[in-house]
């Protein structure tokens, strides 16, 4: 489906929106409903961030090893969100410390994040950042 078809979801500070996009890779500089990494995506333009997990980054990456599992990471989430509705559900914080919407995601009532940390895709997020690489 198009992601002109979708009509604007309300990301509001509480509750839930499902919504059924066509997602993509991001280019630099984010878009419209794209991928950016293992745990951040744009949504009709508005960042979000998974909440609860981390991935490796694939743009401020530290070794070649985070990119390549990045990389991955993206993909699958890219696969995942493209498998059917998505659920995104509100956590205790609204945004994170860049702005972006903090949310639970779901996609035919499994939780994307909990199937990225089983994959080793990427890990519970304990707070800061951690290196990826060896």
């Amino acid at each position: 489906m198009p992601s002109h078809w979708l009509s604007k979801p309300a990301l509001t500070a509480t509750g839930q929106t499902e919504v059924r996009a066509s997602f993509s890779q991001c280019k630099w500089g984010g878009g419209t409903n794209c991928v950016v990494d293992g745990d951040t995506i744009y949504l009709e333009g508005q960042k979000i961030r998974i909440a609860g997990i981390d991935a490796p980054e694939t743009h401020d990456y530290s070794c070649p090893e985070e990119l390549a599992l990045g990389e991955k990471a993206a993909a699958r989430l890219e696969q995942l969100l493209n498998s059917g509705a998505v659920s995104l559900s509100s956590i205790d914080r609204d945004e994170d410390k860049y702005g972006r919407k903090l949310r639970n995601a779901a996609v035919n009532g499994s939780d994307v994040g909990d199937t990225l940390v089983s994959e080793g895709l990427a890990r519970a997020y304990a707070g800061g950042r951690r290196s990826w690489c060896a």
